[in-house]
């Protein structure tokens, strides 16, 4: 897979990850063919990049072909721990999950997804699973909506072009005029609300997450059962607490980015 790269770009590297996306939902364990298929890589290119995967762990190799370890969980959380999220989310969406009884979320945006970067489920039967690192596509996400609101029109343009990974395919794809009609919408009230438009029986509302700056740094909801919980319900029972609670996290947000940093200066002598 060619890549129009600068002089300093590693395309031994970008190839490795190339390997371990290729591990998508529903194909845990995939034969060295279907690997190389998968990340367009030559054979021997992807045997050699199994091998190193497998020997720094993060790969196993078995009868029907090679699945990757839990140890690759820790590239995610070495993310999530560096921002402190969940520390700083958790209590917060716990106390939204008590108040709604309905499962909540925290997501980033990555590209023209949305990443789950924390969560506190509820047991109900949803149509959809959804686990931290879970993508969906932005533009039919009430969380999407929310953090593509926040971007300026070139940044906007830019992230719609990339093709999205989430392996998803949405039951309604606005047009480019319809999606910034409901982005004016979102900026105006602040909040966002998908209905049923990524998937059966998924309704939700979410609220920005700002830093000290006051820039969208991630987006916090409030996920419903169509068949339980209608539109009107959710804007009347469970947008103001989680409006109160998108304050608090960007409360503590704001408070963690601005902790003052201890330095140890060197030893004389």
């Amino acid at each position: 897979m060619r890549r129009d790269t600068g002089p300093d770009f590693i395309e031994a590297l970008a190839r490795g990850l190339d390997v371990l996306r290729g591990f998508q939902p529903g194909r845990p364990c995939m034969t060295l063919s279907e690997v190389a298929a998968e990340a367009q890589l030559a054979r021997p290119t992807a045997r050699r990049i199994l091998i190193t995967l497998q020997e720094l762990g993060y790969v196993r190799s078995g009868e029907g072909g090679f699945s990757l370890t839990p140890r690759v969980l820790e590239l995610g959380m070495t993310y999530i721990g560096s921002q402190n999220i969940w520390e700083l989310a958790e209590p917060h969406l716990r106390a939204l999950v008590a108040r709604t009884r309905e499962s909540c979320s925290i997501a980033q945006l990555d590209g023209s997804d949305i990443v789950y970067v924390c969560r506190v489920a509820m047991p109900k039967l949803v149509t959809l699973s959804v686990t931290i690192g879970t993508r969906f596509p932005a533009a039919q996400t009430s969380l999407g909506k929310v953090l593509l609101a926040a971007l300026d029109e070139a940044e906007l343009d830019r992230v719609l072009a990339l093709p999205g990974r989430s392996g998803i395919e949405p039951r309604h794809r606005p047009q480019r005029e319809e999606l910034d009609g409901m982005l004016r919408d979102v900026r105006a009230k602040g909040w966002a609300v998908t209905d049923e438009e990524l998937a059966l029986g998924i309704r939700s509302v979410a609220a920005p997450i700002r830093n000290g700056q006051g820039r969208t740094v991630a987006a916090v909801n409030v996920n419903a059962h169509a068949a339980e919980t209608s539109v009107e319900h959710l804007m009347e029972h469970h947008l103001p607490p989680l409006l109160r609670t998108a304050g608090d996290i960007s409360s503590d947000w704001a408070a963690w980015e601005g902790r003052p940093i201890a330095t140890l200066a060197p030893r004389a002598g």
